[in-house]
């Protein structure tokens, strides 16, 4: 457990790093991003997650409406999970070259080494189609594994389990998005990527565990983003470069 409290401090260093002076200017566009994306998650949790939950229960046969104060909190909690993240893929699906950007920064601000590979800003137009066809291989990977772990929502009594299994997965998924910007860098494929993270898998949970968590925070969820991406850069730099 040493290893995920560790994972989980990184991101706590993520949230220090990105109000550098020398990297805010990064940060702009992601927070921008973050931002207008999870106002609009906000917006959909208040108006629609309620209404949806209600519709939900109101299966329920009258005999059973006890188990409504039991479900509602386990049902909220899922659509919370599930909306939050949902929303985190948009967010990093168009914040993709800002996100490289920021964690070569970060790599920089932390090694006092340039990236001889990575061109700064003029470089990004050059990187916007291959970040977000990384985006669509994390989409990819995540839709396989997400469309069976639905399924247990449906399942009586093992979906009581099933929010906890998708926080897992979460944790697991967030992990691998922002562990790509530093190592994408480095121009580690997603295979190996997904194989060094596998290797360190409780520092991974403990990281993913706590960008997950920002990301349920309202509010709070708009830096979310550039944190974990310098989270995951400052993650990369101390634990995982070396190895290169």
């Amino acid at each position: 457990m040493k290893d995920a409290a560790k994972g989980f401090g990184y991101l706590r260093e993520g949230i220090g790093l990105i109000r550098q002076s020398g990297l805010r200017r990064y940060v702009a566009v992601p927070l921008l991003v973050s931002t207008l994306v999870f106002s609009a998650a906000i917006y959909f949790g208040i108006h629609w997650l309620g209404v949806l939950l209600d519709w939900l229960l109101g299966y329920l046969p009258g005999w059973l409406n006890w188990l409504r104060y039991l479900l509602w909190p386990l049902f909220a909690l899922t659509g919370v999970l599930v909306v939050f993240y949902t929303f985190s893929i948009i967010t990093n699906l168009i914040a993709a070259p800002f996100n490289g950007l920021l964690a070569e920064a970060v790599e920089k601000h932390l090694t006092g080494q340039p990236l001889a590979e990575v061109g700064g800003w003029q470089a990004l137009l050059k990187d916007v189609i291959p970040s977000i066809l990384s985006e669509l291989r994390k989409l990819l990977y995540f839709a396989l594994r997400a469309v069976p772990l639905a399924v247990l929502f449906l399942i009586p009594g093992i979906n009581l389990a099933a929010p906890f299994a998708w926080a897992l997965f979460s944790a697991w998924m967030l992990a691998i998005e922002y562990a790509d910007y530093p190592m994408g860098n480095h121009w580690l494929h997603f295979t190996a990527q997904r194989e060094r993270l596998r290797g360190r898998r409780l520092l991974s949970y403990g990281f993913g565990g706590g960008s997950l968590l920002l990301t349920m925070i309202p509010v709070v969820n708009f830096i979310a983003m550039p944190a974990s991406v310098a989270g995951a850069t400052a993650m990369w730099v101390r634990e995982f470069r070396e190895s290169e």
